[in-house]
């Protein structure tokens, strides 16, 4: 039940950055989208290159911190998990959550399906996920996944044995 609730988590603390990127206007979150809508931005002046490279490097890693230290706290302090295998079986348990969601609500459902993150001016770009982009971001869920679950479950091996 536990780990349910901590998927949930997880999946809300991507969700949170994603609604915060977009809150003042969605070309201000272009560094999501592809290079052509990026540019497409950038040419109509709708935001600079360098803010979408500092909005990507808050986002990502404001994202990416606090997700890691949930992990790790959720996994080896509320769960007691030890040794390697029972970590790497629960934080691929909570990746797997978060890639799912992002795959299935955020990609195919937010961004595919609504207007909240069309840019006006970018529409003949759409789909903004286009199928390459979507196999790759599979492969990560699928392949990479597990491999992240394995390097931080082995990384933390020496403090949780």
């Amino acid at each position: 039940m536990t780990l349910i609730l901590e998927c949930v988590v997880i999946c809300f603390i991507l969700l949170v950055p994603c609604v915060i990127a977009i809150a003042n206007g969605v070309e201000q979150a272009a560094f999501l989208f592809e290079k052509d809508v990026q540019n497409r931005v950038v040419r109509m002046g709708l935001v600079t290159r360098e803010r979408l490279n500092r909005n990507r490097r808050v986002f990502k890693l404001a994202a990416m911190t606090v997700m890691v230290a949930f992990v790790i706290w959720a996994v080896y302090g509320v769960n007691g998990a030890r040794g390697f295998w029972q970590p790497f079986r629960q934080i691929l348990v909570l990746a797997m959550a978060e890639g799912l969601f992002d795959r299935f609500f955020i990609d195919w459902y937010w961004v595919g399906h609504t207007k909240a993150w069309t840019i006006p001016g970018t529409e003949d770009l759409k789909p903004y996920i286009p199928r390459k982009t979507q196999i790759v971001k599979w492969a990560v869920v699928i392949i990479g996944n597990p491999i992240i679950a394995a390097v931080l479950a082995g990384l933390m091996l020496p403090f949780f044995k």
